[in-house]
């Protein structure tokens, strides 16, 4: 407890609190006070906006920790403390409380519950910002009731203390926040536990008057998990808010609720066929109370996915050997309606409303640079319409202006249709086009494209270090036997190079190629050692786009996968490229000087660097961070 709270001071207050007998193996400075010894409101770090992983935390019905004399603060008190001491190690965006803040709604009551928020979570623009909604036993009747100790404690002067409140409805009952988290805009809609026609009509205005923000709606009651095993259905009124308010907007993507227990959760379709996911959190009627149960909504944008967990941080403060049974069994919990996952891809889910900005297409004197050996893209090809054939013999420019210019042609049995132009590409490609490559495994063969016998690429040597990137895409599924299919190359044999270190001498000088488990392969014959350092990435996810860019510093190589360094890259020297004189390839790779199958999947612009370029100077770029994964 902290000293603001301690028993002496909410005695002198006249708020009735509980006998000294509750609980007394959980030490009431562990379980509230701040780690690091802190003020109240403090936090070793700031909470990040932008990053793609934050938390929304939940606080389920405390009403049985604020019942008339038998009233007991500190674990309710231990959850805000502990959200305000892991705001920043859990990123946490915004606090929501299901209602039924407590048993009665008396003043006594409520002033108790608010004190405790006002202590653990005093005002300021940098404190964490939370909502909380009345519950029927913190009120009777519908949002219309008038004045109550709920409203003169949790209303709208409250509210507007938290900095991402927007407003609240005329009555005062229900709110709305504006969350800043992951990079975007959210909008928290926090509604009395029972809404008049001009409650729903105020509700159904927020939700027009921001239709272009993914939403949460926090209501004491909307689903109901009679039956026992965490399957959750609409409560009667829940119906209601379901059909009237939440089916017709399709920005609405999660419910939260209490009142009922036990647990649960389902997924409900909208109007526009999305899922909703509709999630019940009470736990009054487990030990204490609840125990200041809390839930963690942890959202991963770039992962697609929010994790849910659910614990007592006022038990968790105990220490394990002093723990009860009981106090044991309640610290975390582990159902399926307690702990869980659910996907959550905003591009897709939130398309119809709030569809992602692509970025506009940069034209080739943006990314062509005095150290641009060569840059290839395919959005200005004569005839490009999805699916079109690009026929052999035809010549796609070097746009860096050093004459290394490519030309279509066929390679093993391949026909007309191995080759054809498409609209997809990689969302930090710089052109908005790309090449669909339908390579077989011989004698079917594919395409390739291939530099001029006099480019200027083909014996270039970059002894200073070279970076190349490619966009890539892999079809989905990924059928089909495409085992080690080239991606480029430079043409003719290490051995003819003088270079014999590797498992052949019958392999081209540098490839890119495609593993049977589909790890990218990076194979590279120095022009001043001999040596075969060859680099490996992760394994590549069917029908997602990638860029990949292989950096050498003139002294080793290292590959990139979305501006991310892998691991696998060999710590050998190797210092430039062992060129024969012969074509740079794209496409597909030689064994022999002979090429097998070609590429299956699509490869969007390419450019070739003659040093070694940082991160941020990638095609892909911006990219934030270090580039390490």
């Amino acid at each position: 407890m902290t000293p603001d709270l301690s028993r002496r001071a909410l005695l002198a207050t006249g708020l009735a609190v509980p006998a000294a007998t509750a609980v007394p193996a959980v030490p009431a400075s562990a379980a509230a006070a701040p780690a690091t010894g802190a003020a109240p409101g403090t936090a070793r770090h700031g909470f990040d906006p932008e990053s793609p992983r934050f938390t929304l935390a939940v606080l389920p019905d405390t009403q049985y920790l604020f019942d008339a004399d038998s009233a007991d603060p500190e674990p309710l008190a231990a959850s805000l403390a502990w959200l305000r001491e892991h705001r920043a190690s859990e990123n946490i965006a915004f606090l929501v409380h299901l209602g039924d803040v407590t048993e009665h709604g008396s003043e006594a009551e409520t002033a108790l519950a608010a004190r405790v928020f006002d202590t653990e979570l005093p005002a300021g623009r940098r404190a964490l910002p939370y909502g909380v909604v009345a519950g029927n036993h913190d009120v009777t009747g519908d949002d219309q009731r008038g004045p109550t100790p709920y409203l003169r404690h949790f209303g709208p002067d409250r509210a507007r203390g938290v900095p991402t409140h927007r407003g609240s409805s005329p009555d005062g009952y229900s709110s709305h926040h504006v969350v800043r988290a992951g990079g975007r805009d959210w909008l928290v809609l926090m509604l009395d536990w029972r809404l008049s026609d001009a409650g729903l009509a105020w509700a159904d205005g927020v939700l027009r008057e921001n239709a272009s923000l993914p939403t949460v709606v926090v209501s004491h009651e909307l689903v109901e998990a009679g039956a026992g095993d965490g399957t959750a259905q609409p409560s009667e009124y829940g119906r209601l808010l379901w059909e009237e308010l939440v089916r017709g907007h399709d920005q609405v993507f999660l419910t939260l609720n209490g009142h009922f227990w036990p647990v649960g959760r389902t997924v409900l379709t909208n109007d526009a066929g999305n899922a909703v996911h509709a999630h019940l959190a009470n736990y009054q009627d487990q030990y204490y109370g609840g125990a200041g149960t809390l839930r963690l909504y942890r959202f991963d944008l770039a992962r697609g996915v929010v994790d849910v967990e659910t614990s007592s941080p006022w038990l968790r403060a105990v220490p394990a050997g002093d723990r009860t049974p009981l106090q044991q069994e309640n610290v975390e919990r582990s159902g399926d309606a307690d702990r869980f996952s659910f996907p959550l891809d905003p591009a897709a889910r939130f398309a119809s409303f709030a569809p992602p900005a692509a970025p506009a297409p940069r034209p080739a004197r943006a990314v062509v640079g005095p150290d641009t050996a060569a840059y290839w893209r395919f959005d200005a090809l004569p005839g490009a319409a999805e699916g079109a054939v690009v026929a052999a013999g035809t010549v796609v420019a070097d746009l860096s202006g050093n004459g290394n210019d490519l030309t279509a042609r066929l390679i093993g049995a391949g026909t007309a249709g191995a080759l054809t132009w498409s609209a997809e590409h990689h969302e930090g490609q710089p052109a908005h086009a790309s090449l669909r490559f339908d390579g077989r495994r011989d004698p079917d063969g594919g395409a390739v494209l291939e530099t001029g016998p006099d480019a200027p690429l083909n014996s270039e040597k970059f002894l200073s270090g070279f970076t190349i990137e490619v966009f890539l895409k892999l079809p989905d599924p990924f059928t089909g036997d495409h085992a080690w299919m080239g991606v480029l190359s430079w043409e003719g044999n290490n051995g003819d190079a003088g270079r014999t270190s590797g498992y052949t001498t019958e392999e081209p000088t540098c490839s890119l190629n495609v593993s049977p488990e589909r790890f990218l392969q990076f194979v590279l014959y120095p022009a001043t050692e001999d040596v075969n350092p060859t680099s490996w990435t992760h394994a590549l996810t069917p029908g997602r786009w990638r860029h990949v860019a292989i950096v050498n510093d003139g002294h080793r190589t290292v590959v990139h996968v979305d501006g991310s360094r892998t691991v696998r890259n060999p710590a050998q020297r190797a210092t430039g490229i062992a060129t024969l004189g012969k074509p740079f390839a794209l496409g597909a790779t030689q064994s022999d000087e002979v090429f097998g199958q070609g590429f299956h999947g699509w490869i969007g612009d390419v450019r070739i660097s003659t040093r070694a370029l940082a991160v941020e100077e990638f095609l892909s770029a911006p990219v934030t961070g270090t580039g390490r994964a």
